[in-house]
């Protein structure tokens, strides 16, 4: 699989993988499993999306920021993989953390945003189980944080 080419084909392209925000690694290997810490929606070191959706981020712009986030994740799955990814197999598991408003339900709805380019990426092996959380409030005053487990082969 060429994830560069993917990506170029949809208009994007892989960043840097971001460096931890604390005292924990981005990505640990275990057992054919890949677990990518949360990621907040850096983009060119700035955040993105801050703020609790829909007060301060739109739904729309909550989903985008979903989106950056798994751009960060993938890019430290490729660090972690060294960049081969023939040993990539499929993505397993989803977390979406999303700063929420009193009442705002619609946390699955951002949670798509991470869903769908993971989709569009990585087609059927992008498919996994997720869950949608809603918060009171994430790192740096992050909009949503995501994160995800993948299974790679040995």
């Amino acid at each position: 699989m060429d994830i560069h080419a993917k990506l170029g084909e949809l208009g994007l392209m892989l960043p840097a993988a971001p460096a931890p925000a604390g005292i924990y690694v981005p990505a640990v290997t275990s057992g054919g499993q890949v677990f990518i810490s949360g990621q907040l929606p850096f983009a060119d070191g700035e955040l993105v999306s801050g703020g609790p959706v829909p007060s301060a981020a739109s739904l729309e712009q909550a989903q985008q920021a979903a989106r950056q986030c798994v751009l960060n994740a993938v890019a430290i799955l490729d660090a972690e993989l060294g960049g081969d990814w023939d040993r990539f197999e499929r993505m397993i598991r989803l977390g979406a953390f999303v700063c929420s408003d009193d009442g705002f339900s619609d946390q699955p709805k951002v949670a798509n945003g991470a869903s769908e380019l993971l989709g569009e990426v990585f087609a059927d092996a992008g498919r996994h189980a997720r869950a949608a959380v809603g918060v009171n409030a994430l790192p740096l005053g992050a909009t949503v944080e995501i994160e995800f487990v993948a299974t790679i082969k040995a």
